[in-house]
């Protein structure tokens, strides 16, 4: 097969589909790479490496998207790529339709084949191909609030681990998942106080004993978010529902109430953000304040560390990008699990959590868009 990497460009984005480690893989077993001139730069990684890999390289990304039969990408493809793909080629990439209809629309008119790595799953339930970046992102998220809640930057001013005599910093992480725990396990390791909120008491009871009492657990209820909000220096939202939009857990009422000068983390902006006055952020000015409260919403945080998350995204990828390769679209018929990932396909929504939080009904959305039947 053809497989095509495109310069991904999306603002500060400096992670690209296939490292060379990965690309030297698919050429050994005789599949055919197509990258684009420069496509590796964020990760340090110049032509002359992927040519030794095995790749050819071309100019443009008009050239990769005309010869490749699959795109193998990190970022969701903007209003320029998306016009580039056709019927025949498969599209393999995080996509984010959820809060994003302009793109859903357009890659249902192209007809291709896009495969989300958000919602690929694994035999244990989980979500194989989106864990490491929500490692990242986990970590990440207390890196930035920790420069968020200094004065200079608008915060509170508190030092997140504190000094002798002096309280630490009050972090409350919404979502006990892959997000929230290491999200939490960074603020405590700064020592921080935590607390994560969660719905299910099974994960509270297993995060209990990782912590080992270093972290409190608390049960999801509106009013035990309100209070530990209210009461937050800094609030994580690691909320995630499968291929839906994240739920809005922190209401722009609630912020009246806070610590002025408190930070809200967004982790889950890529699905349209559970806090109600969230909106996405660059990495260039990555945050904005609503009624005194500063809002981190950067919807690509792994891309700020782009040598690492590349190599850890590729490390989960690789196999299913083998996959693919080997047997084309007759992959979906041997690998349930793969068959998840799978959200657009011949001009309609394959997937029933997007196409619900698109607004679509059982066949006919309200947005005029066919979707797969049940």
């Amino acid at each position: 097969m053809r497989i095509g990497v495109p310069t991904e460009i999306k603002s500060n984005e400096f992670r690209v589909g296939l490292v060379p480690g990965s690309v030297r893989e698919l050429t050994a077993k005789g599949h055919d790479v197509i990258v684009q001139s420069g496509a590796g730069i964020g990760i340090f990684a110049d032509d002359a490496t992927y040519e030794k890999a095995g790749a050819r390289i071309v100019p443009d990304a008009a050239a990769v998207f005309r010869d490749a039969e699959m795109i193998v990408k990190v970022e969701e493809p903007q209003r320029s790529e998306y016009t580039q793909l056709r019927a025949d080629q498969i599209l393999f990439t995080y996509l984010h339709l959820a809060p994003d209809p302009e793109q859903a629309r357009g890659l249902m008119q192209s007809g291709c084949a896009a495969i989300a790595y958000e919602t690929v799953t694994d035999p244990n339930g989980g979500l194989p191909l989106l864990a490491p970046m929500s490692e990242v992102a986990g970590r990440l998220s207390i890196e930035a609030a920790a420069l968020a809640l200094r004065r200079p930057t608008g915060g509170r001013g508190v030092l997140m681990g504190g000094v002798p005599g002096v309280r630490p910093a009050k972090v409350v992480v919404l979502g006990g998942g892959v997000v929230g725990t290491h999200a939490a396990r960074m603020a405590a390791g700064l020592g921080a106080d935590v607390a994560i909120i969660d719905k299910s008491l099974a994960r509270l009871r297993q995060l209990d004993e990782l912590f080992e009492g270093r972290v409190r657990t608390l049960a999801s209820t509106l009013e035990i978010v309100e209070t530990e909000v209210l009461n937050a220096d800094v609030v994580v939202g690691a909320a995630l529902i499968p291929g839906a939009s994240a739920p809005k857990l922190v209401t722009r009422a609630m912020l009246k109430d806070m610590r002025r000068g408190a930070v809200l983390v967004d982790v889950s902006i890529d699905q349209g953000g559970c806090f109600e006055t969230s909106r996405p952020t660059t990495h260039a000015e990555p945050t904005f304040e609503v009624d005194g409260i500063i809002h981190y919403c950067v919807a690509n945080m792994p891309g700020a560390v782009p040598v690492t998350s590349a190599q850890a995204l590729n490390n989960a990828t690789l196999p299913f990008v083998m996959k693919l390769a080997d047997k084309g679209l007759a992959a979906f018929d041997r690998d349930p699990h793969l068959a998840a990932g799978l959200n657009v396909r011949d001009g309609r929504i394959m997937h029933s959590s997007v196409a619900a939080s698109l607004g679509f009904d059982n066949l006919q959305g309200t947005r005029g868009f066919p979707v797969a039947a049940e």
